[in-house]
């Protein structure tokens, strides 16, 4: 049921941070709130908190203002967000703030984390036998830290009871409109997504990266032109000859090289990104699903039904209903 009362949420800052873990759930929120001026109670009422109050430096060089968490004694708190950011390859818990969490957590109704902010909450002990995903660079060393974590590297962010956690950085953003939907419901988290040009993600089930992103992680940038010009071009035949010709090698040593540096076959990355791209007309537009097959490369409208079907468990009007602000499908 969404709320129709002011939520007070309070943002942790520290030095070395990053700024977009705190400033994309802040704007995020800040928002909601103005596009909703006038309509009742403001949504949200946000506050920046540090160990001791006053000026933080981020990781950017930008040093931001924040109140101390002993004045916060005696607020109601709705929500808690912890950013993520440090200086050096090791996480640094700030044992003032690890202790106000664990203080704060029985009296928070949710507890976030943004990136390598899961660090944070796992030194509280809230993340013990939670399910939690972070920064995919960070995964293996929160992990090994913190054997109690079920970690899921392939999310988004991922919500487990009260505890909601979020892969890198822009990811907070994502979360933070998946709360404000929970609050506030679905026509609020769409009107805020489209006012910060963003795309309303499936909850706890979109994957950490972009198609061609992954791609790259995986083989070092040897193939970004073809996958590059993959998703330009997905309407063509994208046969491994044609794969193959656009990256200068024989067939045989292209898909061979292909699948030892990427993980997947060169069809399996043509089908993730026709899928990708798919699912992203859905989102963000109205075009009926005739022209989509025909864009992504699926010829036929039965085609893009049938791997809807059997990749995501839903036919492409209800994924289109589902997580999108336009409604029904235009046949």
């Amino acid at each position: 049921m969404p709320s129709k009362k002011t939520l007070r949420v309070v943002l942790l800052a520290y030095d070395d941070m990053n700024l977009l873990d705190l400033c994309g759930p802040l704007q995020a929120l800040a928002t909601a709130s103005k596009r909703h001026t006038g309509k009742g109670p403001a949504l949200y009422e946000t506050i920046v908190a540090s160990a001791d109050g006053g000026m933080v430096t981020t990781s950017a060089g930008l040093p931001v203002m924040t109140v101390s968490i002993a004045s916060l004694d005696g607020l109601v708190i709705d929500t808690l967000i912890a950013p993520g950011g440090c200086k050096g390859q090791e996480y640094y818990a700030p044992p003032t703030l690890v202790n106000w969490i664990v203080r704060q957590a029985p009296l928070v109704r949710r507890l976030c984390s943004v990136c390598t902010g899961a660090f944070l909450l796992a030194a509280a002990g809230q993340l013990d036998g939670k399910r939690a995903t972070t920064h995919w660079e960070w995964v293996n060393r929160l992990q090994s830290q913190y054997p109690g974590i079920n970690i899921d590297a392939d999310k988004i962010f991922i919500q487990d009871g009260s505890v909601w956690s979020s892969a890198g950085v822009s990811a907070g953003i994502d979360l933070t409109l998946a709360l404000i939907e929970e609050d506030y419901g679905h026509h609020v988290a769409i009107e805020t997504a489209r006012q910060l040009v963003m795309f309303i993600k499936r909850t706890g089930g979109q994957s950490q990266f972009s198609v061609p992103l992954a791609a790259q992680a995986h083989e070092g940038g040897r193939f970004d032109g073809l996958h590059a010009w993959v998703a330009a071009n997905l309407h063509e035949n994208l046969s491994v000859e044609r794969l193959a010709e656009k990256a200068g090698m024989t067939p045989r040593t292209f898909a061979r090289t292909y699948a030892s540096q990427s993980g997947r076959t060169p069809a399996r990355m043509v089908e993730a990104m026709r899928l990708e791209a798919a699912c992203r007309a859905l989102e963000k537009t109205m075009l009926p699903l005739k022209a989509i097959a025909a864009n992504t490369g699926y010829v036929e409208e039965q085609n893009l039904r049938r791997v809807f079907q059997r990749q995501l468990g839903v036919s492409p009007s209800q994924y289109r209903s589902r997580f999108s602000g336009h409604g029904a499908t235009v046949n």
